[in-house]
């Protein structure tokens, strides 16, 4: 019936749902309702009735609070919205529509005056409806009959606007009508009051358990223990409210460190400046970047001038990069591919100022500043989006805890039973009804253990603080457990594999159309003025910083071989020209060179000067999607301008005329980059007169960057880190896949991927090149086989395999127009080149998709997104960017990887066997309350106590110090708790507890009836025990009940002190350190039990304390323990349960649940392996079984019968079967038809053809 409403409350609402961030990675959808004032009433009533609790479950649950209180409304006038994103997650969210009053209702415009008359002064107020969300705006746009984000000056805003209509800045009405929109500058962290942090704390369900537990237990006049329990709970809300808050402060003190500084902005004209806090900026505002630089308070797109920038906050790198203005189309003759083309902050990067990010200096006209536009504030900033993702971090739902929160319910389920049997039995002996409440209530604190959580979070604790001392740092350490189910790891070259610093090992200059041989050095006279020796010393964003040369490694490398110098000018000399000074190189030591006539050369400045200087006139920097950058100079004495082109040798020669490229480029090329090379291709043109200086600031770069001339080719030597081929190789042992993804070119990258070990000697790379659909022609895949490495059929006996490589144009390709082909190549894809930032997040979504759990490692520079994305981000960068990234490593090199996978599996391995033992520790409890029940009886406070605390708590939290095993091993940790395996290991503890349980307690039960009235020891033959309690052994008492006394009322209402509570108080606690001792696992993920001397100590100290008061009882402690003497032969007998107990118990986890040899032995599809001549790089590592009858029979690995799980499984059992699979060598795939709606091919399916 509830979901028959629920169906009809979702249609009735489906046909009003807008969306919120439609196609972005927000995506909500919305809903619009009324408050109803009768439904609130109901509502109150229902929360008086139930004490508080209907409000507590309508706080846990906002879509239940907006659909019991309101009813559905137009979004146009609803003022209560309900919003849940479109993810996975499907989070919810209730939010409340407010009004804004302001002069108008563009964000983006300015007050509009009342048109009633001159008298009235004050512009005419407009009512605005919004609302905010996790620290973003959202108005209410009568256009769209929805609420969208606000936004600034980075949406829809042409270049040419950015110039013409933004670049004076606003006037002081303009800037106060902004600031009601977007409201104060700043990031703003508030740090919650401990007050409101606690109200938020206790208010959680775990917390709200846990005072219900209490007030029962103290109801129950279990009063020492309910205030152990309390201590502890207080003492875990302290420590969290203690670690939200530094975290809170942190990150306060993080981003308020440079929140507010002073600049001086534009006031409408240029000649009118004023200063402000930062705090005042809008969008529009034009700030002045002064020349000795500032720190960025929001995103501004340059217009003027250039500034070098260190962007380590968002990038990772420490080396500082040049902006430039943005590209201005010359006046009366615009460039409509610029002034068409729309600002992007992404895109244009190279122009844009982001907030947090450092300038370090400027360049700058004289009489005219470095400006620049703000078109961002506040949390819509670079900064604050990242700020955001920090104080809003996106939900992790991991399957542990899915299968943890469905085993707690089976345990509800198991107290709803235990509930009934209670109150049954006490309906039978004819207890009051509040005895029988209590009763029954409290088998739900004993089956459902309170301490859970917080145990479950102590291995996580432990890794962490293992992990920091490791060097490695954790922004959330929940990730920590899903680090031990990786099993694929991307990761970046450059700075990652390979070492951060190139070395120039030689050139090969192109002359009459053919190339020369290797040269190493090139700093020689002949070549001083060659123009390939002018590009090298040009074509860089260079910069002198403190007197030192600062730039991207690779151009300081190739500049400081050539032996020339950089000259800046200051900027003093800057301000007594009209123009811009530009950059100066010019070689060290010159020699003295005849000056040629040329109409090109003006004589009496090189006759003055006497050397030969280029200067930098204009640079268009490196673009990682472009592949390339470029330089205009000018020599000294010259009139005509040169550029000169840098960047990837296929990018390069496409660019450059065909008659410049020699025949032989191609081949040249693969010989170099084969053997590990990075190759950078230069490229040189003598502008045409009308390109003059003043054109330069605002042409197109397509306009510089065509028609060159090749010039040749450089070569630059990266070498592999110590630590690559040794991790590596222990990744590849551990059977876990290793995958490059880099942007270097493919035959680097093949070659690297060679030499570091992630392609085997013996193996072949297929390269599949996927060209998009032309000329129309479909889209179509090349297959070609690299030269080297033998073929998929060759050299049967030497366990060859294949390995895919792809560019990044080809992934994008295959992404758009072969669905069904891509999964594939990423089953055996080991090297991705040429990809793009945006192009390794897709890469890793991708992997996802196909049931990978994927780890991302790289510097930080242009990974931030992939290393978001992973399941776990491992950044080598130590600066201000690892806080995108999950973990941080301070070591830099990838040897953190393989210990980071190590912890993570202990920790899991931990998780699941400190969830086992709570879910037996409850169980056993849980059996051991029904025995007492069934004679009206119960555990004592003491009891309670003892065992929570003195076993249960310290096995918990001991259990966990086990630290990792000190290598990796080729099985993976369980990721589900109900799997058979796990279930049955679960359940054969539960069924020797209650065996042993009833057996002791048949037994107890039968002595405490033949005692007869005499005393339990005394019937045993005991009257010797001069220390045995006179109640005890006093004639005419019956052994069960002790004697009525005043201070032994509570023993007495409760029945405590009884022969069967004593046997199943001592048996039951022997079960549960049997059962940590069968559940603390050691190898192969953790080291062995021995090694925690803490946890054994803990254990021994229990059993010893528990064998020595079975059988040699204190009375003192049988005092306080509400406990009888045993007697003798009782004792022996439970004795031997106990030892039989745990011999049973250990013989049950290790030789039959972790037996693996006899789990293979039972499943048959294990015995059919994969043939060595057909394995591919992922059917190496998961050894994956071929099918027999259709049906995958081990249940054990597979998880229950069936085909495998994993997709990626699945896939390789299919490759496995396809006689076509991999592709032959020069064959080529065409893309099929599009699929229809639903799912089916409209036609045939992509055809392989065989060239």
């Amino acid at each position: 019936m509830e979901r028959a409403e629920e169906e009809r409350w979702r249609e009735k609402c489906r046909a009003d749902v807008r969306f919120v961030n439609r196609g972005e990675e927000e995506e909500m959808e919305v809903w619009g309702f009324e408050p109803c004032w009768c439904l609130l009433c109901l509502v109150l009533l229902g929360a008086l009735l139930s004490g508080g609790l209907l409000l507590l479950l309508l706080l846990w649950l906002p879509e239940r609070s907006v659909r019991w209180t309101c009813r559905p409304a137009p979004l146009a006038s609803a003022s209560v919205l309900l919003l849940r994103t479109t993810d996975e997650w499907a989070t919810w969210f209730r939010v409340r529509v407010r009004t804004l009053q302001a002069p108008g209702w563009d964000p983006l415009g300015g007050p509009c005056q009342c048109a009633e008359g001159p008298e009235h002064k004050s512009p005419h107020k407009h009512q605005t409806r919004f609302f905010r969300l996790q620290s973003v705006l959202y108005l209410w746009s009568p256009g769209v009959q929805g609420f969208t984000r606000l936004s600034g000056l980075d949406c829809g805003l042409s270049l040419r606007d950015v110039h013409t209509q933004h670049s004076t800045g606003l006037s002081r009405s303009t800037q106060q009508y902004r600031r009601l929109f977007y409201g104060a500058n700043q990031i703003e962290v508030k740090v919650p009051s401990i007050p409101k942090l606690l109200v938020k704390e206790v208010l959680n369900p775990f917390y709200i358990f846990q005072v219900f537990s209490v007030l029962l237990w103290s109801l129950d006049d279990y009063y020492y223990y309910a205030s152990a329990i309390l201590f502890m709970s207080l003492l875990s809300v302290c420590t969290s409210l203690y670690t939200v808050r530094k975290q809170y402060v942190l990150l306060h003190d993080m981003v308020s460190a440079h929140n507010v500084v002073r600049c001086s902005v534009f006031r409408g004209t240029e000649e009118d400046t004023e200063e402000i806090l930062s705090t005042d900026l809008v969008p529009g505002d034009v700030i002045v970047i002064p020349p000795n630089g500032m720190m960025m308070p929001c995103d501004a797109a340059l217009v003027g001038g250039t500034c070098i920038v260190n962007e380590s906050m968002l990038t990772g790198e420490s080396v500082p990069v040049m902006k430039t203005q943005l590209p201005l189309p010359p006046r009366g003759q615009p460039d409509a591919a610029v002034s068409e083309l729309l600002y992007d902050p992404e895109e244009h990067r190279r122009h844009t100022l982001f907030c947090g990010t450092e300038v370090i200096q400027t360049r700058y006209y004289s009489g005219e500043r470095v400006r620049a536009v703000v078109v961002r504030t506040g949390f819509s900033t670079v900064k604050g989006r990242l700020v955001r993702s920090i104080l809003f971090p996106r939900p992790s739902e991991f399957q542990l805890h899915r299968d943890a929160a469905r085993f707690l319910l089976g345990l509800v389920g198991l107290a709803t039973v235990g509930m009934a049997y209670s109150l049954t039995l006490s309906a039978r002996q004819g207890e009051s009804l509040g005895r029988m409440l209590v009763e029954a209530l409290d088998i739900v604190t004993i089956t459902v253990p309170p301490a859970l959580p917080a145990a479950m979070t102590a291995g996580v604790v432990y890794a962490q603080q293992r992990l920091r001392g490791g060097g490695i740092f954790s922004t959330s350490p929940q990730r920590i457990n899903t680090a031990g189910q990786v099993n694929l790891v991307c990761f970046d070259k450059t700075g990652t594999l390979t070492e951060d610093g190139l070395d120039l090992w030689g050139v090969r200059r192109i002359q009459d159309n053919r190339f020369c041989p290797p040269e190493h050095q090139v700093a020689a006279e002949s070549l001083e003025r060659s123009h390939f020796l002018v590009a090298m010393a040009t074509c860089h964003s260079l910069t002198r910083i403190e007197g030192r040369l600062s730039g991207d490694p690779l151009d300081v490398k190739m500049f400081e071989a050539t032996g020339w110098v950089l000259e800046e000018p200051s900027p003093e000399e800057t301000a007594l020209h009209d123009l811009m000074t530009p950059t100066v190189v010019r070689p060290a030591k010159q020699a003295p060179a005849e000056t040629q006539a040329s109409e090109e050369r003006d004589l009496d400045i090189a006759a003055v000067m006497g050397c030969y200087e280029v200067g930098i006139l204009a640079q268009f920097p490196f673009s990682s999607s472009l592949q390339r950058m470029s330089v205009v100079t000018r020599v000294l004495g010259e009139r005509r301008l040169h550029a000169y082109l840098k960047g990837a040798p296929e990018t390069v020669a496409r660019l450059c005329r065909p008659e410049s490229v020699p025949c032989d480029f191609w081949e040249v090329l693969e010989n170099h980059t084969a053997g590990g090379l990075r190759v950078i291709a230069l490229a040189h043109r003598c502008l045409e007169p009308r390109l003059s200086w003043h054109r330069l600031h605002s042409v197109n770069r397509e306009v510089v960057e065509c028609d060159m001339e090749l010039l040749g080719l450089v070569m630059m030597q990266n070498q592999l880190k110590v630590q690559t081929v040794p991790v590596l190789s222990e990744l590849h042992r551990a059977g876990i896949r290793c995958v490059m993804v880099t942007g270097d070119s493919m035959l680097t990258a093949v070659s690297v991927a060679r030499e570091s070990g992630l392609v085997p000697p013996q193996a072949q790379v297929i390269v599949a090149e996927a060209v998009p659909p032309r000329d129309g022609q479909p889209a179509t895949v090349h297959w070609s086989y690299s030269q080297e490495g033998p073929t998929p059929d060759s050299q049967a006996g030497a366990e060859p395999s294949y390995h895919f490589a792809l560019t990044g144009r080809s992934f994008c390709t295959l992404l758009e127009h072969f669905p069904d082909l891509l999964p594939k190549l990423l089953l055996c894809g080991t090297v991705f080149a040429r990809m793009a930032p945006e192009q390794k997040t897709q890469l890793v979504e991708e992997l996802q998709q196909v049931d990978y759990f994927v780890a991302m490692c790289g510097d930080g520079a242009n990974d931030c997104g992939a290393l978001k994305r992973a399941h776990v981000g491992v950044s080598l960068s130590q600066l201000e960017a690892s806080v995108a990234s999950p973990f941080t490593s301070r070591t830099p090199d990838i040897s953190c990887v393989p210990r980071l996978i190590r912890e993570g599996r202990a920790a899991l391995v931990t998780s699941f066997c400190v969830f086992k033992f709570m879910a037996l520790y409850s169980i056993i409890q849980y059996l051991c309350v029904l025995h007492l029940y069934s004679i009206l009886s119960n555990m004592g406070d003491a009891q309670y106590l003892f065992v929570d605390v003195a076993i249960i708590m310290s096995a918990v939290f001991t259990m966990s110090l086990s630290p990792p095993w000190r290598e990796l091993v080729p099985q993976r940790p369980p990721s589900s708790l109900l799997s058979p395996q796990l279930l049955l290991s679960v359940g054969g503890q539960i069924l020797l507890a209650l065996a042993f349980q009833t057996s002791a307690f048949l037994l107890a039960h039968t002595q405490a009836s033949a005692a007869n009235g005499t005393g339990a020891c005394d019937s045993a033959h005991n009257s010797s025990s001069d220390w045995t309690p006179g109640w005890v052994r006093a004639p005419g008492h019956n052994a069960s009940v002790p004697p009525l006394a005043e201070e032994e009322e509570e023993a007495e209402s409760h029945n405590i002190r009884n022969l069967e509570n004593s046997c199943l108080f001592f048996l039951s606690g022997c079960q549960y350190l049997s059962v940590a001792l069968a559940y603390i696992k050691g190898r192969p993920f953790r080291q062995p039990v021995y090694t925690n001397y803490l946890f054994l100590g803990c254990v021994l100290s229990a059993y010893a304390f528990l064998l020595f008061n079975l059988l040699h009882p204190v009375p003192a402690l049988l005092d306080v323990f509400q406990l009888v003497c045993i007697p003798v032969p009782l004792r022996l007998t439970l004795l031997a349960l106990i030892a039989a107990n745990l011999l049973l118990a250990l013989t049950v986890e290790s030789l039959i649940i972790d037996c693996n040899p006899l789990w293979r032995r039972l499943c048959s599809s294990q015995k059919q392996c994969l043939s060595p001549t057909d394995r591919a790089p992922q059917m190496e590592m998961d050894r994956v079984p071929l099918p027999r009858g259709g049906r995958w029979r081990c249940f054990h690995s597979g998880g229950g019968g069936g085909a495998p799980h994993a997709r990626y499984q699945r896939l390789a059992q299919e490759l496995l079967l396809d006689p076509d699979w991999p592709p032959p060598p020069s064959a080529s795939t065409k893309a099929g038809p599009p699929r229809s709606h639903s799912g089916a091919l409209q036609g045939r399916a992509p055809q392989t053809t065989h060239l």
